[in-house]
């Protein structure tokens, strides 16, 4: 059964009026008395719809961005670029790198519905957190489905999967292996190899997908990127979802004495600046980061002002042709 104010004021040893200010930072109140209330909350995993509703009356003026990690470039140039623009807003920004850990990642977000921050943008890839189920949270995701509440921001991915395969279909690859992250992922991001798939079909060509878990060490992922030349002597291509696995398939084939383009066609995804300038003749599907970011803070800011928003907003890609 679901625990009602009543249950918190009883845990916390105070009045039903006081867990109420509490909530609503109103008058008054020892630390001692919101400690005590915010741990019997806890305990009780009490999280009122209320605190979400009532966001709006109570500005921090702080926007948390939740991704896996800035080390990877998109999301470190996806975070500079949206601190810039949150900024200009008149926020500032607290970022935290989830890495994978659900645990914290619903710390992040009880922050939000504690009113320490006032609104999220999320692009982790944790699964099954109960906190987003509240309806009418200020929060953004990018390249993420949570629920059917939350506003995803993303490229689009299908049509980034379409040009890269179509594009080295074209280079004359019929070979062509796709890596991409785990099937049970709930993210657009799927699309990429969805798109893959069917324009391989379409060709009269097979489709091998090979997933690789986002939690795995280097030289794990490493392994398992060194095992597709053995499994695949014929291999002619390669799509990568990302420009960082494409990096590392580019230093595993030339390791194995393979030359790019001659030995080995190679698409990656991203199109960060970072890559581009390390690795100019990278062909890659690029992202639009710039607009991702703007679009999300727009989305972000209409969500504070109660504004209605749409469930999807799909920004075009466009490939960049390098001379892998």
């Amino acid at each position: 059964m679901r625990p009602k104010l009543e249950d918190v004021a009883k845990r916390a040893n105070v009045s039903k009026t006081t867990v109420s200010r509490v909530l609503n930072n109103r008058g008054y109140l020892s630390q001692e008395t919101i400690t005590r209330v915010y741990q019997a909350m806890k305990e009780l995993n009490y999280q009122p719809n209320i605190v979400a509703r009532q966001l709006y009356q109570k500005k921090t003026q702080l926007i948390g961005l939740l991704f896996p990690t800035i080390a990877n470039p998109f999301f470190g140039e996806l975070s500079a670029e949206l601190e810039k623009r949150l900024y200009n807003e008149g926020f500032k920004v607290l970022i935290g790198n989830s890495m994978n850990d659900p645990k914290k990642e619903a710390d992040y977000l009880n922050q939000l519905l504690s009113k320490q921050v006032d609104g999220l943008i999320v692009g982790t890839h944790n699964q099954g957190i109960k906190e987003y189920n509240y309806e009418h949270l200020p929060v953004v995701a990018i390249d993420r489905n949570m629920n059917q509440d939350i506003p995803v921001i993303e490229s689009d991915n299908y049509a980034g999967g379409v040009l890269a395969t179509t594009y080295l279909i074209e280079q004359g690859a019929k070979k062509i292996i796709h890596t991409n992250g785990p099937i049970t992922l709930d993210s657009p991001t799927k699309r990429r190899r969805l798109a893959y798939e069917d324009t391989m079909r379409q060709h009269g060509l097979t489709p091998i997908t090979v997933t690789l878990d986002f939690n795995i060490p280097y030289h794990e992922k490493k392994q398992i990127l060194t095992q597709i030349f053995y499994d695949h002597p014929d291999l002619e291509a390669i799509f990568a979802s990302n420009d960082i696995d494409a990096a590392l398939i580019m230093q595993i084939a030339l390791e194995l004495g393979k030359k790019l383009p001659a030995d080995l066609l190679l698409v990656g995804y991203d199109g960060t600046k970072v890559i581009q300038n390390i690795l100019p003749n990278l062909t890659t599907i690029v992202q639009p980061i710039e607009a991702i970011a703007q679009t999300a803070v727009d989305v972000l800011k209409a969500r504070l002002n109660d504004r209605p928003t749409e469930s999807e907003y799909v920004l075009p890609v466009s490939l960049k042709k390098g001379t892998t």
